[in-house]
């Protein structure tokens, strides 16, 4: 379980996406909002609640029949995951008390995720953030044991508040290993980030840590794998499946996230007016044929749609005019592949650093077109040029 803000998400911090842009995908089955907030389930999270079902159902059948042992199992699936769903709320929740915007909450295979739209501002509001997700599982846990003492109950009702109790200290326990991209990463984050004065500094050094949790994971799968007690050692081994599942998210979220640290360290190195392609001005009812041969042979990467007195009003689809087979060009008007020219995506030609970064995610697209101070095109800015800048390419 674990939030995430740019620039730790897996892109980069321009991340542009526009309608003809494949990464603007869901993340899984929009069951709702709350709070404003979108609820999204990946569709692996039902393989989940399929094993752990059968699993459980071992459990249930000593104190039920089939097959209401199985609705019994199913009930703590569901029951589960609501426990990791209110733990990424109240992540949400805080960050928006912090007046910063949530993208999503997803519930997939390995828990879930809260994405938020910007880091916070503070190592303090870091903290509380990511220290709101495992505080609710502990406090849950303790209601567990307290309803345990005082409340009697039937014997299918205490295992169930049993192993949600359980399962609710483990999940706030884990979450707090400290590394990235864990809660517990994002603590020491923020601690560093207040000795030092610098995010980056936390952020790689959680990174760091972050990867060394993954190996002891790795490690504690092995040793349970060798020194199982289950039947057949089935129980050790399906332990190292899930370990080394476990492992490999937090080392991959680990290593994007010290990616993202140093991506970040290029960000006021960008300049709008480095990056930009020559555009090539066409009206739209050009062909596409003949506006591509215009642009190679203005030596231009771009190609914008304008009237007859040279003011732009559309900008055509790399991806689109790529996407078109050559016999097909002379057929197809530019026009037809280009889309408007909204405020959002004509930006000053002089933007560079976090400004630039800033517009960009305000209007997610793939290009973008660049005027001049008094109007004039100055080119092009395409969000996979950008991409690349921050990759080192």
């Amino acid at each position: 379980m674990t939030h995430s803000a740019p620039p730790t998400e897996d892109r980069t911090p321009a991340g542009g996406r526009g309608p003809d842009d494949d990464r603007s995908a869901r993340p899984g089955l929009l069951m709702g909002r709350l709070f404003g907030v979108p609820v999204y389930v990946s569709p692996s999270w039902f393989l989940v609640a399929v094993l752990v079902t059968v699993m459980f159902e071992g459990q249930v059948d000593g104190v039920v029949s089939r097959p209401l042992s199985y609705l019994v199992a199913f009930t703590y699936a569901v029951l589960l995951y609501g426990s990791v769903f209110v733990h990424e709320l109240s992540h949400a929740v805080t960050a928006r008390a912090f007046g910063l915007p949530v993208r999503s909450v997803t519930l997939h295979i390995l828990g879930g995720e809260t994405s938020i739209e910007r880091e916070a501002p503070t190592p303090g509001r870091e903290f509380l953030i990511a220290f709101a997700g495992p505080l609710v599982n502990l406090v849950l846990a303790g209601l567990g044991l307290l309803v345990h003492a005082v409340v009697p109950m039937p014997d299918v009702a205490l295992l169930l508040l049993e192993a949600l109790t359980f399962a609710n200290l483990l999940v706030g326990l884990f979450n707090l290993l400290p590394g990235l991209p864990l809660d517990g990463g994002r603590l020491v984050r923020a601690v560093v980030w207040k000795v030092t004065g610098r995010s980056r500094s936390g952020g790689v050094f959680a990174g760091w840590v972050g990867r060394g949790v993954a190996i002891a994971c790795l490690v504690t799968g092995a040793y349970l794998a060798t020194y199982s007690t289950g039947e057949g050692g089935g129980i050790g081994w399906l332990a190292l499946l899930w370990s080394a599942l476990v492992a490999s998210f937090i080392w991959v979220g680990a290593t994007q996230s010290i990616r993202a640290e140093r991506v970040r360290d290029r960000i006021p190195q960008l300049s709008a007016r480095r990056l930009a392609r020559r555009a090539t001005l066409v009206t739209a009812d050009v062909p596409l044929a003949e506006a591509v041969r215009r642009a190679r042979e203005d030596h231009a990467g771009a190609i914008v749609i304008a009237d007859h007195d040279g003011r732009p009003l559309g900008l055509v689809s790399e991806k689109a005019v790529t996407a078109t087979p050559e016999h097909r060009r002379p057929w197809v008007s530019a026009g037809d592949l280009s889309r408007g020219i909204d405020d959002g995506l004509k930006l000053a030609a002089d933007l560079s650093g976090e400004e630039l970064v800033e517009a960009l995610r305000r209007a997610p697209a793939s290009e973008y077109l660049l005027v001049e101070p008094d109007g004039g095109v100055y080119g092009v800015l395409a969000v996979a040029d950008v991409d690349r800048a921050f990759a080192g390419i």
